[in-house]
């Protein structure tokens, strides 16, 4: 067994899943990655499942994926390739790509009841990453780059190959005698990391090498995670859930240190509105300087409202007066209404304010009526059928589903 081979199982050491999906795209890191698995999945009795994703943005893809499939044949691994359909051109491609990949994965993974996935990214990769964060001035999340585990929709995200390099990588293929394919993009100045692949090979002169930055992202996750650990606390200290909101004392939030003040507010967002992006620390600040200024404020889909000494976190109407969904769906992707009887049409929307003007007694509830506007109700037509938030009802009930990787559903447990 060769060191790459240890390092694949110190990796999988405390959790060795039943089933393993690995993506590959067919260049050598992902190869190599595909080989060694391999290994492990004979060694340890896993069932190794392997994906291509064929953008359709290089005739050459389809060959490559091919070529994956061919290894994947003769060493009897279940191989699919994923087509990338739909995208209109706009936007940023290699971004546009990468959200792309990940989905059509995670959709594969789920359909074939893989819960871990592996990428064969790279010390190289790594180092880029951390490069690219330093030139956007990022802080220690964006310095952290990748990690080696990541828990995200619902899968595992495992890199393995974090510590190795890519000549290494290439070294241990040529000698095993296995091809890998080159891809023309790799070598195009006009993306990102390209450009930062390349000044690599310049900041070597003065010790900044790939080594390096990757201890520098290793240091940086260290750091992250004391202060994911400080930011639980405050938010299991100080925060409250009621209504599908957060409400916690003013004066509690105004003394935490900055930095922990941002990550409570971070989560909050993220588990009342999960925007695909996190908002920037300008839009937070700005947002922070309105609700000092005039007690009310929005920021990425929610509301903020300061009265008294209570601030209170919770969806904003209007990014949700005009989200519907069935009775079996889940409405503004967090919750999920149960109960009532018959099989009439129903529909779930935002309670708004004529839903609201029937339910005089919800200013006995104690919660902004801001907040209850945005509440889920089931209406059949134009008829209000229930508000099971408002509505002290056994017949309905509304709940916020628990969402893998939100760290306020990690804290409160719910």
């Amino acid at each position: 067994m060769c060191d790459l081979d240890a390092e694949i199982d110190a990796h999988f050491v405390n959790d060795i899943p039943k089933a393993l999906g690995v993506a590959v795209s067919g260049g050598s890191d992902s190869m190599a990655l595909l080989v060694l698995l391999c290994g492990f999945a004979e060694r340890n009795g896993v069932a190794l499942s392997c994906a291509t994703v064929d953008h359709g943005l290089r005739p050459e893809a389809a060959d490559e994926a091919r070529s994956v499939a061919g290894y994947c044949a003769a060493h009897d691994v279940p191989h699919v390739t994923l087509k990338w359909e739909g995208w209109d051109g706009t936007g940023n491609t290699q971004n546009a790509a990468r959200v792309a990949r990940y989905r059509l994965l995670a959709d594969w993974a789920r359909g074939q009841g893989i819960a871990d996935i592996a990428l064969g990214h790279t010390q190289d990769d790594q180092a880029e990453t951390v490069l690219m964060g330093l030139a956007r001035a990022s802080g220690v999340d964006g310095l952290s780059a990748m990690p080696a585990r990541r828990d995200d929709r619902g899968l595992c995200w495992h890199r393995p190959l974090l510590a190795t390099s890519r000549a290494g990588l290439r070294g241990f293929l040529s000698a095993n005698g296995v091809a890998w394919c080159e891809d023309p993009s790799n070598d195009d100045a006009q993306f990102e990391r390209i450009k930062a692949r390349r000044a690599l090979t310049t900041l070597a002169e003065l010790g900044v090498d790939r080594a390096s930055l990757a201890q520098v992202a290793q240091n940086m996750a260290q750091a992250r995670a004391a202060l994911e650990q400080q930011t639980r606390r405050a938010i299991g200290d100080l925060v409250s859930l009621l209504g599908g909101g957060a409400m916690m004392p003013w004066s509690g939030f105004q003394t935490l240190p900055s930095e922990i003040a941002r990550r409570v507010l971070m989560a909050a967002i993220d588990w009342i509105a999960a925007p695909p992006h996190a908002p920037r620390q300008k839009a937070l600040t700005a947002a922070l300087s309105a609700l000092r200024a005039s007690g009310s404020a929005t920021v990425a889909g929610c509301r903020l409202i300061l009265k008294d000494d209570r601030f209170w976190m919770f969806r904003e109407f209007q990014a949700v007066a005009h989200a519907r969904a069935d009775a079996s769906q889940l409405w503004d992707n967090r919750w999920k209404v149960t109960g009532g009887q018959g099989k009439q049409a129903r529909e779930i929307r935002a309670l708004g304010e004529i839903g609201l003007q029937q339910h005089p007694e919800w200013r006995t509830m104690g919660l902004p009526r801001a907040l209850l506007l945005a509440t889920p109700a089931v209406y059949q037509g134009d008829v209000l059928i229930a508000a099971p938030v408002v509505q002290n009802t056994a017949r309905w009930r509304a709940d916020v589903i628990k969402r893998p990787g939100c760290l306020f559903d990690e804290v409160f447990g719910h």
